[in-house]
């Protein structure tokens, strides 16, 4: 059975709530995985797990775990860039989701910017999380579980 990663350390609690609501309603495995404790509801098959701490310490814990067919929820493009060419489908927090045609350039786009930023240039950053994101990102969780089924 499928299931969902999620890289849980900056994940909005709008994120939580929704994916809460889909353990428990929807019956699917999830995974919060984060270098901080985080509590987690005790129904549905919720699980935590904390990694130790140091960069890249969850997004190398999911990227070994998830699989073909598994879900992972992440705003991380590089993470993002190593599960799926593994099978992974990956939805970002504003409802974006990656596959192998946008995976590169969205890895693109992150090294342009990341690019300008080193020569000095403001590039501001993600706009805020929005209702219209929560939105965004339960269609595409709603989509990703019914095609499981």
């Amino acid at each position: 059975m499928s299931k969902i990663y999620v890289d849980a350390d900056a994940v909005p609690r709008a994120i939580k709530d929704v994916l809460y609501r889909a353990a428990e309603k929807r019956n699917v495995a999830i995974t919060f995985v984060a270098n901080s404790w985080m509590k987690v509801p005790g129904y549905g098959d919720i699980s935590f797990v904390q990694v130790s701490q140091g960069p890249d310490e969850a997004d190398n814990w999911i990227a070994e775990h998830a699989g073909d067919g598994d879900l992972v929820v992440t705003q991380d493009i590089p993470l993002a860039a190593r599960v799926v060419p593994k099978g992974s489908a990956v939805i970002q927090t504003n409802g974006r989701v990656l596959d192998q045609e946008s995976i590169d350039e969205a890895l693109a786009m992150r090294d342009f910017a990341e690019g300008l930023r080193d020569s000095g240039f403001q590039t501001g950053g993600p706009p805020p999380f929005s209702p219209k994101h929560k939105q965004s990102f339960s269609n595409a969780l709603d989509r990703w579980i019914t095609r499981r089924r």
